[in-house]
């Protein structure tokens, strides 16, 4: 099967086609004929080795966290899913940029109604944004909610979904100005430069602030969002897209100011409770089936763009999602 994959971790020119056999479904697994591969963060991080050199059975590491397509085979123990069903699936140990890839079933749902190329950028990032609004922010009904990196997928997706939980208003910050005009197509009600944005949030809200904020990005970032926090007010951690040195706040300063820090991983989620991935996988491809929930359709580019694309994402020049057609 073809495969992009790399043998040295750096820049998005360390990428490579390669050839590797078609994987086999272990017990508990499926073999998927992948169809479109969903582009994430991640995915330029572990490029990069920060999380660790190339350890694959050639020397080679296949990125991609999340894949749609149809099911090739199934493995021992499996129920609920057939052959040639569509699905999509989250991959935590990577592996979607290629023509075949091996799931765990507990990460794959059938996909319905939903586009391939929709569904094949839910898997990881609507699980993240479900658990950092949900089960790590704990979001309730009438929150402010500000969302960093907010033209990402993560952050679009966030954006929607804060709406269907019950969130009030749903502000956003951009890296660059030219990401400003992007609020209302997101679901945003305001976005904000993210040089300068704890001041315009105390404002928008009469000195209130935000009740949650959401930060994949870290630093300064971090230090502002905590004097943005209204009362009783979370900032959620759940990236470092800054590559800050390590972030530390003063425990004190949050005892006496009524406000709280949390963190998510869906690595660490991934090993410690499987399923809620797999459930909020589901609920996102249920909610778009039915119109519940709305999303653009991605950016679709061949996996032979990867290079480029891996480029614009360090350098901050996307917006929303992008999948990689595969097949």
């Amino acid at each position: 099967m073809r495969a992009l994959a790399f043998r040295t971790n750096g820049g998005p020119e360390v990428f490579e086609e390669i050839d590797r056999p078609v994987p086999a479904a272990g017990d508990g697994q499926v073999l998927i004929q992948v169809a479109y591969a969903g582009v994430n963060f991640a995915e330029v991080q572990h490029r990069r080795g920060e999380f660790g050199a190339p350890d694959g059975p050639d020397g080679y590491d296949v990125p991609g966290l999340e894949v749609s397509g149809v099911i090739a085979a199934i493995g021992a123990g499996v129920g609920g899913l057939t052959e040639g069903e569509a699905v999509a699936a989250y991959l935590p140990g990577f592996g979607g940029y290629a023509e075949y890839a091996v799931a765990d079933a507990t990460f794959v749902r059938p996909i319905g109604g939903v586009p391939a190329a929709v569904a094949a950028g839910l898997p990881c990032v609507f699980p993240t944004a479900y658990g950092v609004l949900h089960d790590a922010g704990r979001l309730r009904a009438g929150d402010t909610v500000l969302i960093h990196a907010a033209a990402g997928g993560v952050g679009s997706a966030a954006a929607r979904i804060a709406r269907t939980l019950g969130a009030d208003r749903i502000f956003g910050t951009v890296g660059s100005a030219d990401k400003l005009a992007l609020a209302g197509s997101l679901g945003y009600d305001a976005l904000f430069s993210r040089d300068d944005f704890a001041g315009q949030v105390l404002d928008a809200t009469d000195g209130g602030g935000a009740d949650l904020v959401l930060d994949p990005v870290g630093g300064p970032v971090r230090t502002a969002s905590l004097e943005a926090l209204a009362p009783f007010g979370r900032v959620v951690v759940y990236g470092d897209l800054g590559r800050h040195e390590d972030w530390t706040a003063d425990v004190w300063d949050l005892w006496k100011t009524n406000k709280a820090i949390a963190g998510f991983n869906i690595g660490d989620l991934a090993r410690r409770s499987p399923a809620t991935i797999g459930d909020y996988l589901a609920d996102a491809l249920s909610a778009l089936e039915s119109g519940g929930l709305t999303l653009p359709d991605p950016q679709i580019e061949p996996l032979a763009a990867a290079s480029a694309v891996h480029q614009q994402l360090e350098s901050a020049t996307t917006s929303g999602k992008t999948v990689f057609r595969v097949a």
